[in-house]
């Protein structure tokens, strides 16, 4: 079904246990229902779609909400319907252009479904099982690491008594270990596939990408063929450039979007730093803003995005990095 035959648009406000739905149809009262978030839901949303707009295309609509709409939206496309997962910053901002200011689970379902019928958001594409496989593990791996810096600290306050001192020891070597079992299992994992080893293999020959970089990129960043450029894979990752100007009186920095994806942003971080000394494209382009007088952090932003567009540019012409691409300028 191509995205232009829909007649009738389902928007879906999902939380943890359950989903609340409005489905808008070319005439008619805008209907609303709420299911259980799980598989005996997902069938009866179907049902019951298919009984209020019969015979018509229907074009699902979701917020990107980590793992809570994945199996959902994963259901709805593989039975073959048209389904986007967008921004929640476009939705807040569509709310508040209808004058919606007080969000509910059903005044949310309503302008997803309203925002899907105005402005047709391209359709959702899920990521290979291993992809997939590869996300868990690297997602689980960072909420880990997270829990052990906690843990660290913890034990490095003062006055911490010789009875907790014992319960974060033993919490900080099980995190560990786990840390370590996951690091070797997303190897194993990558080694196992030879199109992600592949991948890995063209990504590493990046100065300043390394192997723990490259799953997060083959993770965070969906198959280059959906973007049309570099750029656009960029401002995927929240690291577009963005101005704040109205008049001459309004003349902010500029500043990045940071509109999407915050994993993939959080771990280009550190692999900026590294190819900021060590890859002279990302040097440059480092040292020209830094001359120009931007801050340290937003030159810091810029060799972020310079990393990815590299790493776009591998990955679209499957060559191995020499220079700079030319298909990928900042």
């Amino acid at each position: 079904m191509d995205n232009t035959s829909a007649l009738a648009w389902v928007g879906i406000d999902i939380s943890k246990d359950t989903f609340d739905v409005c489905l808008l149809r070319a005439e008619g009262k805008p209907l609303a229902r709420k299911f259980d978030n799980a598989p005996a839901g997902f069938g009866q949303l179907l049902c019951w779609v298919r009984g209020k707009a019969p015979d018509v295309g229907c074009h699902f609509c979701m917020e990107a909400t980590g793992n809570y709409g994945l199996a959902l939206a994963l259901f709805l496309a593989e039975s073959g319907h048209n389904v986007s997962v967008v921004n929640p910053f476009r939705i807040k901002h569509a709310a508040l252009s209808k004058g919606i200011g007080n969000k509910t689970d059903r005044s949310a379902a309503f302008v997803l479904a309203d925002y899907c019928r105005k402005e047709d958001p391209p359709l959702w594409r899920a990521a290979e099982p291993e992809v997939r496989t590869l996300i868990a593990l690297l997602r689980r791996m960072q909420n880990l690491k997270d829990q052990l810096l906690q843990e660290t600290n913890r034990l490095g306050e003062p006055g911490v008594l010789k009875v907790v001192q014992r319960s974060l020891l033993k919490s900080i070597r099980f995190l560990k270990g786990e840390i370590l079992r996951l690091e070797r299992a997303v190897d194993e994992h990558v080694r196992d596939h030879p199109r992600l080893k592949e991948d890995r293999d063209l990504l590493t020959s990046i100065p300043g990408v390394s192997e723990v970089t490259a799953h997060w990129i083959l993770a965070e960043l969906p198959d280059v063929a959906q973007f049309p450029s570099a750029q656009s894979a960029a401002a995927y990752a929240g690291l577009a450039p963005q101005e704040h100007r109205s008049g001459t009186s309004v003349h902010k920095a500029t500043q990045l979007s940071k509109r999407g994806n915050a994993h993939l942003r959080r771990a280009l971080y550190m692999p900026a730093l590294s190819a900021i000394r060590c890859n002279p494209s990302v040097r440059a382009l480092f040292e020209r803003l830094v001359d120009r007088g931007k801050p340290r952090m937003v030159a810091v932003g810029a060799a972020m995005r310079k990393l990815l567009m590299i790493a776009y540019g591998v990955l679209k012409s499957r060559r191995r990095f020499t220079t700079a691409p030319a298909e990928v300028p900042v």
